[in-house]
């Protein structure tokens, strides 16, 4: 039986991670350590021996960059790349550029951990991770899902909240739980579907 492959990876270690700042929207580049996630990633990937049709990734370039190295990792660079900010990073608002550890002085580690974990009360000026899911979601139905359908292996690389929200649906997470998902910068998550599109295995490559 053909099985049709979906994997997703958060994009690596980006220079405002290592500086512990909310990061949303705006553009920093990987670090050192990023492109080494993003080089591990390509290796475990490659493991897989899946022959790639798609990469869809956001208009951030900390996931283009992700991406990229793991298609080059993989001896794959020549397939179509689709960019969409549907796919962006959850938008952090009046937080975007602030330290993280410096917010929580400032507003107490209650309120910061409600505007980072909440779904459904986002920061101010920024978007719910319920808000993300209203925009990733539509995307990954209308433009990749189908796709899988066609028998195609797809590659996503984007961040946390918006690979959050994807995987939400995906597993069939509750709202309570969703926020309690983490995750790791550079780790594969491999998925598997029959050809009703329907999941039947999951596989973290990264444990």
């Amino acid at each position: 039986m053909k099985t049709r492959n979906l994997i997703i990876v958060r994009h690596g270690q980006s220079e405002w991670n290592e500086k512990n700042l909310f990061t949303g929207w705006e553009n920093p580049g990987l670090t050192k350590k990023g492109a080494d996630e993003a080089m591990h990633a390509g290796e475990l990937i490659k493991e897989l021996n899946i022959d790639f049709d798609r990469m869809f990734t956001s208009a951030l370039i900390r996931a283009q960059l992700t991406g990229s190295i793991i298609l080059e990792k993989i001896s794959q660079s020549d397939i179509i790349i689709i960019k969409d900010e549907a796919l962006n990073e959850r938008f952090y608002g009046d937080l975007q550029g602030l330290n993280k550890d410096e917010c929580r002085q400032k507003w107490g580690d209650d309120m910061v951990q409600m505007w980072r974990r909440s779904y459904d009360k986002g920061p101010p000026g920024g978007e719910t991770l319920k808000e993300t899911g209203e925009r990733v979601l539509p995307y990954y139905l209308k433009n990749i899902f189908p796709l899988i359908k066609k028998d195609m292996n797809i590659l996503i690389a984007a961040h946390g909240n918006s690979l959050r929200s994807l995987i939400k649906y995906l597993d069939g997470i509750s709202d309570i739980d969703i926020v309690k998902l983490e995750i790791p910068t550079g780790a594969p998550i491999h998925y598997s579907f029959d050809k009703d599109g329907n999941v039947i295995s999951k596989i973290n490559l990264i444990e």
